[in-house]
């Protein structure tokens, strides 16, 4: 929030290796996710888009997903059209996808059952990679007129399939994954809007960057061992806990308690 972005967005992927530490591969519930939604959105000002994944079992599941996500803060919800157990769209094999018809099922029980319109419906499709292009834009096509607000063709393999489908879509707000290390190719963001994209996901940037930071910690703390001067870049200690608001509680306690820690 502090970097300033419009808006914000809670991977599946992050969720499950930050707070799990296991692979995205519908491994994770709703109970795991909702509660991570209002984790997050408690802690911010900016909308909050939210991976919904599959929605989690059933029809009936995907009803609760969906106003579980809405009533635990998030602005919009992403429902995808993969079989379970879903996988990410860019890592390892190709996850097979539900058939037409299931997949607007989902998008329309989603739209039929979300509490109020502002909450908005990102339908994804998954069928580029096993299916081709033209099914994915079919999908999508449907999930337009099912009523979904944002459309998400998950891991187009050129520029020119992207540029394909926002000639499709003119108009329609649109997702990029761009995924750093993924299957799509790494457009930047003004390329993006020139053709169209309304929304760019860089999904796993932080937690890649954090991931290779915390690796070289490590590695130099067994190295050198504790308060060796290697040179290694750190947040501070005081930098962090004003990120963490340490402050704020000081002052409170100081107010009502009289503390003075």
């Amino acid at each position: 929030m502090r970097a300033g972005f419009p808006a914000l967005y809670m991977t599946g992927y992050g969720v499950v290796a930050s707070g799990l530490g296991l692979p995205d591969t519908g491994l994770a519930t709703y109970t795991e996710m909702v509660e991570r939604v209002r984790l997050l959105a408690s802690l911010i000002d900016v909308p909050l888009i939210a991976d919904g994944d599959t929605g989690y079992g059933s029809l009936s599941n995907l009803r609760r997903t969906v106003q579980g996500y809405e009533q635990a803060g998030a602005a919009a919800i992403q429902i995808e059209d993969q079989c379970f157990p879903k996988s990410c769209g860019h890592a390892g094999r190709p996850t097979p996808v539900v058939e037409r018809e299931e997949a607007l099922r989902r998008i329309q029980v989603a739209v039929t059952y979300r509490r109020t319109d502002s909450f908005l419906v990102i339908a994804r499709t998954d069928a580029r990679r096993l299916h081709g292009l033209d099914e994915a834009i079919r999908r999508a096509s449907l999930f337009l007129e099912a009523g979904a607000d944002i459309l998400f063709i998950e891991s187009p393999e050129s520029a020119d399939e992207m540029r394909l489908i926002a000639d499709e879509f003119r108009g329609v707000p649109l997702v990029a994954n761009m995924a750093r290390g993924g299957r799509s190719p790494p457009l930047t963001s003004p390329e993006l809007q020139a053709l169209g994209y309304k929304i760019a996901l860089s999904p796993v940037d932080a937690l890649l960057a954090a991931t290779h930071a915390m690796e070289r910690a490590y590695d130099d703390l067994r190295e050198h061992g504790v308060n060796a001067s290697t040179g290694l870049p750190m947040t501070s200690l005081k930098e962090l806990s004003a990120l963490m608001d340490f402050g704020e509680i000081e002052a409170f306690d100081a107010k009502w308690n009289g503390a003075t820690s």
